[in-house]
């Protein structure tokens, strides 16, 4: 299961696989990245992104698919991900099942760094 952590508060997410999305602060392109538990840590399975620009450029192995650059990034197993909260952009937000909620749905909004972990005991 993952958790997020913010402070003292954790708050279990209740799922093993999650989608992770944002807005790039100058594009204003959203970003994905589908993530889930494992015994290693943070698997990252898949990023999209639906278009270039500012940072943003998916890499040469990126397949473009409807408006979307998808591709599998090259990168162990995570202990953990840390977000920060800038307030310049809408917040991150948190997709279940494909359902999505925004992050301070799970902790209160002037939580930062927020960290991305497996649960202790799952």
């Amino acid at each position: 299961m993952i958790c997020l952590l913010a402070g003292s508060v954790v708050a279990p997410l209740m799922a093993g696989a999650i989608t992770l999305a944002w807005t790039h602060s100058v594009e204003k392109i959203v970003w994905e990245e589908d993530w889930r538990s494992t015994p290693a840590g943070l698997e990252l399975l898949e990023a999209r992104v639906r278009g270039s620009g500012a940072g943003m450029e998916p890499p040469p192995e990126a397949r473009l698919a409807n408006g979307v650059w998808s591709w599998k990034p090259n990168l162990p197993p995570q202990r953990q991900v840390i977000m920060r909260r800038s307030g310049a952009t809408a917040d991150w937000r948190i997709c279940v099942s494909g359902r999505c909620r925004p992050m301070e749905a799970y902790v209160t909004p002037e939580a930062d760094p927020i960290v991305m972990t497996v649960c202790e005991g799952s």
